[in-house]
């Protein structure tokens, strides 16, 4: 995808083998379809897998080979704004989103276009979107095309015609919350984050029933401010962990304290859990969102619940008392690396989050494996045995 607004495609000269699919409903994906086929002629889900390695297994295109790419088509997403979308491909049909939420559903081989959907977002709500009006992409499930838009709604699209099937108001839009993430869809529900944490706001990740648009659980990322229960599925870990790790003063109480999801969701089959990534504290500075001094636990962490519930099941914070805007919302991948015992697999959870450390994390447990600079930083100087940065004293300069 190009931020000039144009979808495109290559062709290869040489003769590549493609197996044909067997028939089946128009956009017919669940979960049994989406681990199974696992990125090869299809692209069904963000990431490609639900493990999200983006990595296709199709070998028509090699070293030898991939000079004689040429454009086969390009269609113009009618933008000069920010394009960030990852298109799906489903049968045939090439999903892709550009800014302002706009969803288009084109042929993946002609580019010739199916039906575009505009979900006519306020052009108001601009103002609220941080680093611009961008969407990432949709999710395909159970013949339904799945989009969260800028402005808070989450809505499902008949994915043959385009049409809405049914339109949820995901936050409240007196508050400057935003959607640019792409959905998941695991088990019949569909997952969406938000975005927001810069203006004030207090962040969460819910699932959605993907047939009826109801909702099934919402796990919170900050405690309520003051700290009763919300009747969601975060409940206990904050009764329990989160709770103790904020104080009871400072901007938090009034603006939220942020933690948005806006990105980073990713299903563990394995585990039967969902993994999300953590936004930034709101606002950035600790001493004037919470002068207690606490780690402000679920900001800048990685979270893992029971997927049919939305329960906690373990964190591990990649930045205590974030100070920085250094969110774990980038990429979770997950993989089976020969990290057991013996050189036995070992299921685990990776992420490069903005605070320069690359962490791989036991994805059944949380615990944490290893963790490595990828960048120059000058803010800590390494993690200690548990992963908790080391930083230096002049990091916290105010």
């Amino acid at each position: 995808m190009a931020a000039a607004g144009a979808a495109f495609v290559l062709a290869a000269c040489g003769q590549g083998q493609v197996q044909k699919a067997e028939p089946r409903g128009f956009a017919a994906v669940d979960t049994a379809r989406i681990s199974t086929e696992s990125a090869g002629n299809e692209w069904l889900t963000y990431g490609g897998t639900y493990d999200e390695q983006r990595h296709s297994k199709l070998t028509a295109i090699n070293k030898e080979n991939v000079s004689q790419l040429g454009v086969a088509w390009t269609y113009d997403l009618a933008t000069n704004r920010g394009v960030e979308s990852t298109p799906i491909v489903v049968d045939g049909t090439m999903y892709v989103t550009s800014a302002w939420s706009v969803v288009y559903a084109l042929d993946a081989k002609t580019g010739e276009e199916k039906w575009v959907y505009d979900p006519q977002a306020d052009r108001a709500v601009g103002v609220k979107a941080c680093c611009d009006v961008v969407n990432r992409g949709v999710a395909v499930y159970d013949g339904k095309v799945y989009v969260g838009v800028i402005d808070g709604r989450l809505e499902a699209l008949n994915a043959e015609t385009g049409e809405v099937i049914w339109s949820k108001v995901t936050v409240d839009q007196d508050k400057p919350y935003t959607i640019t993430g792409a959905p998941r869809v695991v088990n019949g529900k569909v997952l969406i984050g938000n975005g927001g944490a810069e203006l004030g706001v207090r962040g969460y990740l819910s699932a959605y029933d993907t047939s009826s648009g109801d909702l099934v659980w919402r796990f919170y990322t900050v405690p309520n401010p003051t700290k009763q229960p919300d009747g969601a599925a975060s409940d206990d870990a904050f009764v329990q962990i989160g709770n103790v790790t904020w104080g009871d003063e400072g901007a938090w109480t009034t603006d939220g304290g942020g933690g948005t999801v806006w990105d980073s969701i990713v299903y563990d089959e394995v585990n039967n859990q969902i993994i999300f990534g953590v936004g930034n504290g709101s606002p950035w500075n600790r001493n004037f969102r919470d002068p207690s001094g606490g780690d402000n636990l679920f900001l800048s962490s990685i979270v893992a619940v029971d997927v049919e519930t939305g329960k906690y099941k373990w964190h591990f914070q990649t930045t205590p008392g974030d100070n920085w805007d250094y969110t774990a919302t980038q990429t979770i991948i997950l993989a089976d690396l020969p990290l057991g015992e013996g050189g036995a697999p070992r299921r685990v959870a990776m992420q490069a989050p903005k605070n320069g450390f690359f962490y791989v994390l036991d994805a059944a447990t949380g615990e944490f494996l290893s963790g490595d600079a990828y960048v120059p930083m000058n803010w800590a100087t390494g993690l200690d045995e548990n992963g908790r940065p080391i930083e230096v004293p002049e990091a916290r300069y105010t």
